[in-house]
């Protein structure tokens, strides 16, 4: 089981490692869970510093699918893996909706986050017309085949896959249990398809549409569900130590 917090554009300097500190004392009693925070890019030094010697592992937002050259603003997975990250996101929706990333760009930044030995945490979901549409299946069919085209996996562990129906991000609802399961089955079927039983049965896939502690467990408990992606929810540390204790009784 994995927790990850995406803390997006929130915190500063002195709020994130207060939050990070909170996170630390939150998950002292994860057991078998495993813990990671995704700060922003500026913050990850700080935040990595704060989380040293524990046992929550440090994650970015984002990256470039470049190793360096002349691109402002950009951050390559080198530097990430510098600073220690062990995760990073890679095709969030928001990514997707607000700046325009391709499928064609997540593959790219997948591949380039596997060669620096970091963990993607492959982000994939449809849109709420799409759903209505019943094209729930074929949008994150494409996405997940596209993500993962060309790479050589030899681990279950080598990447993550965090299943986000967008319509159920920042609107207050969220896919009940059955059609989480429905998906996150549908994704292993994928994933297994394509690199066999082994990597399939290990492989960790997240739910991350406005998981809470009020619907956590009864997520947490469907067969395909492996964890979360936390978004709000994570921005609070004794309420995201709550969604990890109910990983925990699991």
């Amino acid at each position: 089981m994995l927790i990850a917090g995406n803390w997006k554009m929130n915190t500063d300097v002195s709020s994130s490692v207060e939050l990070a500190r909170g996170v630390i004392q939150e998950s002292e009693h994860a057991g078998a869970v495993n813990v990671a925070v995704c700060p922003p890019a500026p913050l990850l030094s700080v935040v990595g510093e704060a989380l040293a010697g524990s046992h929550v592992r440090l994650g970015a937002q984002n990256m470039y699918w470049v190793d360096s050259g002349a691109f402002t603003g950009e951050i390559s997975a080198q530097m990430l893996s510098s600073l220690g990250c062990h995760y990073v996101i890679v095709g969030h929706s928001e990514r997707r909706q607000y700046f325009g990333e391709t499928d064609v760009e997540v593959n790219k930044k997948v591949r380039q986050s596997v060669k620096a030995g970091l963990v993607p945490i492959i982000c994939v979901g449809e849109r709420l017309n799409q759903r209505k549409a019943g094209k729930e299946q074929e949008v994150v069919a494409a996405q997940v085949q596209h993500a993962l085209e060309g790479m050589e996996v030899r681990a279950s562990d080598s990447f993550v896959i965090a299943y986000e129906p967008v319509w159920a991000i920042g609107t207050g609802e969220t896919a009940t249990p059955e059609q989480a399961q429905g998906m996150h089955k549908f994704i292993r079927t994928l994933v297994r398809q394509q690199f066999g039983n082994q990597i399939a049965d290990g492989l960790h896939i997240l739910y991350g549409g406005s998981m809470k502690p009020s619907n956590a467990e009864e997520l947490l408990i469907q067969n395909d569900v492996d964890g979360g992606l936390i978004g709000g929810a994570s921005l609070k540390a004794d309420i995201f130590g709550q969604i990890i204790q109910a990983a925990q009784k699991l």
